[in-house]
């Protein structure tokens, strides 16, 4: 065990922020654009069968690291830390600028870190924050880092098929971002992860680049049906494996955070857990679907709203194509 470790053997978030594009989509305008290609859909409509009322897309010509850059600067400012004492930068996306470098690579620049810290993207889908804060965590408990700033960053409306009303009007872009320190004492407190990659095919974008053009199919696919059954099984057994592993209680939490997917999925887990709805943070009547940005968009907005407070146990969750799921468990 090296001396950092010894002297903290643990990883805290000690700092949170996020981006939404500002360009509001309403249902009503959504359903306005769609019914000019003869796609019939509603607010009413919209809303039954997610909860979602309004969602961000960013502009054209805007990539997700500048979503993911604005996210971590204000993480960075709220923590109180200079991006120069970052030593580790991890962002979740499936939507990243370029085929490569990471993402990641792109936020060091544009934030000015120039002490060669390590930088990657990781692709789990809506389940990649939970991924990342996971690694982050790992790289913190093992000493090879010591400051490490999350990322989930999202521009879905870039692989949104418009003429599928199932999918377009589930999504939208924006971007959370977290720091976490090496600590004294525990602040993740526990994480499970997993993944069945039998299921790749129902919620996938089918596409790739082949000598310079796009191969098979670039937009989402999502057999809604499948990946509601799952998503309430899997979501329910991953909060309550991560909480034995921490030997806490459904009763001692102060927050769930689900992924902001859909209103019926995340109610029906808060129900499972034993939960009252208000111990749920749902931002999706306003975010809708942003993947891997869903939960650190969350967190912020009940963060800085002051509903979630320096102690409080927050159980984190998500669950996304692959198939993936994990959930991590944090005192704030």
């Amino acid at each position: 065990m090296t001396a950092r470790q010894d002297m903290h053997g643990y990883s805290s978030i000690i700092g949170t922020g996020s981006y939404l594009p500002p360009r509001r989509v309403s249902n009503e305008m959504l359903a306005t654009e769609l019914g000019a290609r003869g796609i019939e859909t509603s607010d009413d409509w919209i809303v039954s069968r997610s909860g979602i009322r309004v969602r961000h897309f960013a502009d054209p010509g805007v990539p997700c690291s500048d979503l993911a850059t604005i996210a971590a600067s204000r993480a960075l400012e709220a923590a109180g830390i200079d991006a120069s004492a970052i030593d580790l930068i991890v962002v979740a996306t499936s939507t990243p600028d370029m085929v490569f470098p990471s993402t990641a690579c792109i936020v060091q620049n544009k934030l000015g870190i120039i002490n060669q810290c390590a930088a990657f993207d990781l692709q789990a889908v809506c389940s990649g924050f939970a991924y990342a804060v996971t690694t982050a965590d790992s790289f913190i408990r093992s000493g090879q880092a010591t400051n490490a700033l999350v990322i989930g960053a999202e521009v879905f409306s870039r692989i949104l098929n418009f003429d599928d009303r199932t999918t377009c009007v589930l999504f939208g872009d924006g971007a959370g971002a977290v720091v976490m320190t090496a600590s004294e004492r525990p602040g993740v407190l526990a994480s499970r992860l997993h993944s069945d990659g039998r299921h790749v095919g129902i919620l996938c974008v089918p596409g790739n680049v082949d000598h310079g053009v796009v191969a098979g199919n670039a937009f989402l696919q999502m057999d809604g049906p499948a990946v509601f059954k799952l998503a309430v099984n899997v979501l329910e057994k991953v909060a309550l494996e991560t909480l034995a592993a921490a030997d806490v209680t459904a009763e001692q939490l102060d927050w769930l955070i689900p992924h902001q997917a859909n209103i019926r999925i995340m109610q029906g887990t808060c129900r499972k857990l034993g939960l009252p709805l208000e111990k749920m943070i749902a931002t999706i009547a306003e975010h809708g679907n942003t993947s891997a940005a869903s939960i650190p968009l969350a967190l912020d907005v009940a963060v800085r709203d002051g509903r979630i407070r320096s102690g409080h146990k927050v159980l984190m969750e998500g669950v996304g194509g692959g198939f993936t799921w994990g959930a991590v468990l944090v005192e704030m």
